[in-house]
């Protein structure tokens, strides 16, 4: 593919499209407000000055690059695109009405995209005139940094298309990963429990969220603790995104918003951008890190659990192969291990005595086991 447009100049947008220049490709990159393409054109040779500096490319190659991208403000100027990736507001009236001017300046050969990260593919296919050519491109911020790359075929999506798209990003430098068009496809599906349980533990004073984020990275090697994430992800961004797969999963309680969280957005506490979230930004002070405890490893494996038996029920339902599951968590939020491969190194067992202990003690339907972790327990079977 020769030229590629991006819809949308934000920070999602102008990094995928730097991503598809350093890759050789002509890109447009369309906005209708000049602000953006002022951030964009910064951000770009920001980013591209850091590689130089870093020695991961010359400075020729770097101005090469930044050449390949064209910031334009009519639409008309995408014309004779090859592959089109959408990167706007997540909202499916907005989306629907850029695809639908988007259709006609591109031959039916054309490829065209959402990044959405929470909007069925399939609804939106439904607005195009040629569905069998759209499909769902979801990269991670920042694009330009993050190798995992979630590929999303619509059920009108055609078959050659999937596979060039999944071949086209591989060609990008990136990894793909093939997910089934549901709520919050791979990632956002399965790593809620990492915010939503931890939440639930802050709500029942159990622990302080410093104390919860010690564990998870003390225990289990994760970078950043949960509340530590939602504050560099932001509050209002986190909780919009569990709300979006809380109500596209028909209001099932394991995916459920957190009342703390929600207090939070209300008051402006977004995180690290707002200055206040779960911790004070505002405040110098040098923190000590909570002493933990034997009840804080427990809070661990309560939280770890949740996250293997989401991942248990994603490949129970298909929404991925079991390798596309390891290479979404480890590679796409860069959680130290796959979930599959830690529950076997804990025991599904094991796994399953946890989940039924929480069931047992809650009688929520929060805590339900996987089938398919249930099974595998009863036959003492392993993921890998």
């Amino acid at each position: 593919m020769s030229k590629v447009a991006i819809i949308g100049a934000g920070a999602m947008g102008s990094g995928i499209g730097q991503v598809a220049a350093m890759a050789g490709h002509e890109v447009l990159l369309y906005d209708t407000f000049p602000d953006a393409h002022i951030r964009a054109r910064d951000g770009i040779l920001k980013s591209l000055n850091k590689f130089a500096e870093k020695g991961k490319i010359t400075d020729q190659q770097a101005k090469a690059i930044f050449g390949k991208i064209y910031l334009v403000e009519d639409l008309n100027s995408i014309a004779g695109s090859d592959i089109v990736i959408e990167a706007i507001i997540e909202d499916q009236e907005a989306k629907e009405k850029i695809f639908a001017s988007i259709e006609p300046l591109v031959n039916e050969q054309a490829i065209i995209a959402s990044n959405t990260s929470s909007l069925s593919i399939t609804g939106l296919a439904k607005a195009l005139k040629h569905p069998e050519r759209f499909i769902g491109i979801h990269f991670f911020n920042p694009p330009v940094m993050m190798r995992l790359v979630e590929v999303i075929p619509a059920l009108q999506t055609s078959k050659s298309i999937t596979a060039k798209v999944m071949d086209e990003i591989k060609a990008w430098g990136k990894t793909p990963v093939r997910a089934l068009d549901t709520p919050g496809f791979i990632v956002n599906r399965i790593a809620r429990p990492f915010y939503g349980e931890a939440l639930r533990i802050a709500e029942e004073q159990l622990a302080s969220p410093a104390e919860i984020d010690a564990a998870m990275k003390s225990y289990g090697g994760f970078r950043m603790g949960p509340f530590q994430l939602m504050d560099f992800i932001g509050n209002d961004i986190n909780e919009a995104v569990t709300r979006s797969v809380w109500t596209a999963m028909h209001y099932d309680s394991r995916y459920r918003p957190s009342q703390l969280q929600i207090n939070l957005v209300r008051a402006g506490w977004y995180g690290r951008k707002s200055g206040k979230g779960y911790y004070d930004y505002s405040d110098s002070t040098d923190h000590v890190d909570p002493v933990l405890t034997d009840e804080h490893k427990k809070l661990f494996d309560r939280i770890l659990v949740m996250l293997i038996n989401e991942a248990a029920d994603a490949l129970h339902f298909g929404i991925a192969s079991k390798e596309d599951i390891e290479l979404a968590m480890t590679r796409g939020v860069n959680y130290p291990k796959g979930l599959l491969q830690w529950a076997d190194e804990i025991g599904v067992e094991h796994c399953v005595e946890q989940l039924d202990a929480l069931h047992h003690l809650y009688r929520e339907e929060r805590y339900r086991c996987s089938a398919l972790l249930r099974r595998m327990a009863a036959h003492h079977e392993t993921f890998f």
